[in-house]
């Protein structure tokens, strides 16, 4: 049939789709740029399945850690789609609430919560509160707030979600899974730390048996609950969760990717915590110049990794060091947070054409860790043979991770 046919796109289109689900995001990549390439060509740039390409081309730059290569590809989506098809057209609600998740890797979480509020509301209307796109941006909305430090306002709507999607989803169901994580996380942040720990342990097993022990889902619950074990004092029990699961992380994700650098970062708060710190030091020295590099000086999350270094040179009794290593954090003008969660998202792509932080220096730890998020991505009906899947969020900082 030729590359260009339009069954051929589709095939390529789903198993580039199918990698990203196994969390094997370079070989997605290696499908989805000449597709979007190919479709471009044979389709235009503003026909629907070409939209759909971007979107998953989009999708798999975040998996990748590669914020501001998907911000470059989302936001003309989003005027093309609202354009082409409308505000309240599915595909142009997946591609705003796309949009709000690079916001909020990206630490713009004001930016997100305006996009995520009034689409929220949208998706109630035109699709109901129990639909899975709808159950998808509450969820979302939920990581926002929480991002915000207004817990309160995301459990207010990640408890009467959850429960909902016991009932549409089961029990197994990835999003499902995805709801309890982003809720356990929320409880942590309140100190029940108790709460999230009935509900992490039971899931771990459960995403093991179903995803698999290197998918990224699971990786992020691993560092989640490593994380309730430090906050409830059990450091070894975190350490044995934590160091076995930044030797995976580096090898299914990369050393560069922002959960293996947030990953690195709560290891070495727990190297902190057992008075271990010149193996804390060794770790957050190069963390520092990794994210740098990939995040920027100013980011939420290199000011983050900069004060834990500093209190590291601190209980080492290096104090001039540390003075100069907290200047930068008081000079910089982005806000610091004192809160070290991050959180991971994790998308589901979508299917041609059927229609888919910081961590707590110290004493006081909250991109992911994943608590996952879950949204929608289409394909538009161009051949038979698509069929549509949908996108979810994903956790780290003294991070916890959102599950994608």
């Amino acid at each position: 049939m030729g590359e260009e046919h339009p069954d051929t796109m589709t095939c390529t289109n789903d198993l580039a789709l199918t990698y990203r689900y196994l969390g094997r995001y370079n070989e997605a990549l290696d499908l989805q740029k000449p597709l979007l390439e190919v479709s471009k060509q044979a389709m235009g740039e503003e026909h629907p399945d070409t939209m759909i390409c971007t979107n998953n081309l989009a999708m798999i730059y975040q998996y990748l850690g590669r914020y501001n290569e998907a911000l470059d590809l989302q936001k003309p989506l989003l005027e093309v789609s609202k354009q082409a098809m409308g505000e309240e057209h599915p595909d142009t609600m997946t591609h705003t609430d796309n949009l709000a998740m690079i916001y909020q890797y990206l630490g713009r979480y004001n930016e997100a919560l305006d996009l995520q509020k009034p689409l929220l509301e949208v998706s109630k209307q035109v699709m109901g509160e129990q639909h899975p796109d709808t159950m998808t941006l509450t969820n979302n909305l939920a990581m926002t707030y929480q991002h915000l430090g207004k817990y309160n306002e995301a459990l207010d709507l990640l408890k009467p979600l959850l429960e909902v999607s016991k009932q549409v989803m089961g029990e197994e169901h990835p999003d499902r899974m995805a709801h309890t994580n982003n809720l356990a996380m929320i409880y942590q942040y309140l100190g029940r730390y108790n709460e999230a720990l009935d509900l992490q342990k039971p899931l771990l097993e459960v995403s093991k048996q179903v995803m698999g022990e290197q998918h990224p889902d699971t990786l992020s619950r691993t560092n989640n609950l490593a994380m309730t074990y430090r906050y409830l004092g059990r450091y070894n029990e975190a350490l044995d969760l934590q160091k076995p699961l930044l030797e995976v992380s580096k090898q299914v994700m990369g050393e560069e990717h922002p959960f293996t650098l947030a990953r690195t970062n709560n290891l070495a708060l727990t190297y902190q915590y057992l008075g271990r710190y010149n193996e804390a030091l060794d770790l957050q020295k190069p963390l520092l110049e990794l994210s740098k590099k990939v995040m920027g000086e100013e980011h939420p999350k290199t000011l983050t990794f900069r004060h834990n270094l500093a209190m590291t040179y601190h209980d080492l009794e290096e104090h001039e060091i540390s003075t100069q290593s907290l200047k930068p954090i008081v000079e910089a003008p982005t806000t610091f947070s004192s809160s070290n969660q991050t959180t991971l998202h994790s998308y589901k792509a979508t299917k041609l054409p059927n229609k888919g932080i910081a961590a707590r220096a110290r004493d006081v730890e909250k991109q992911k860790a994943q608590s996952r998020t879950t949204r929608k991505q289409r394909v538009s009906p161009t051949t038979a043979t698509s069929s549509r899947s949908r996108r979810q969020h994903g956790s780290n900082a003294a991070h916890l991770e959102k599950d994608k």
